[in-house]
């Protein structure tokens, strides 16, 4: 079972004008809005639930913003980093990183909303989404013939 749903026929390497305004409605995974590169994201089922991994190396658990909005989890980070290099009390040299990523998964109804959990060790992210009793695979059973 797929979280994100992807137009068939994408192009590798769109244009900023296509990846702004042509994108499909489902391909919500791919926003971003900073120069940065979208960090690589892994998602595995299980027969319990679903697991996000989402490698961030650098950063730290409060650099995150984790959000559930009706079906749709969104992931987020902002970091702004500076670099000063001062002498005789002025400026020789000012640099500024501004980091930021959104990325937007649209869950199927089967995930237990509120008990979704999410960590940070060893630069991932892991988002587990555990699945409602219903969905789990249920154990294989014989049937006698009568």
């Amino acid at each position: 079972m797929a979280l994100v749903k992807f137009g068939e026929n994408r192009n590798l390497f769109p244009t900023l004008f296509n990846e702004f305004f042509n994108r499909d409605i489902f391909d919500l995974a791919n926003t971003s809005f900073s120069d940065s590169t979208l960090p690589a994201v892994n998602i595995k089922e299980t027969k319990n639930d679903f697991i996000v991994e989402v490698a961030a190396p650098g950063m730290s658990k409060d650099d995150f913003k984790i959000e559930l909005d009706n079906s749709l989890l969104v992931i987020s980070s902002e970091k702004e980093e500076k670099n000063e290099e001062v002498q005789d009390g002025e400026f020789t040299r000012k640099e500024f990183s501004y980091r930021s990523f959104k990325r937007t998964f649209t869950l199927p109804e089967t995930i237990q909303e509120d008990k979704i959990k999410a960590s940070y060790k060893d630069g991932v992210l892991k988002i587990t989404l555990p699945k409602k009793e219903e969905a789990k695979e249920k154990p294989k059973k014989m049937i006698k013939i009568g």
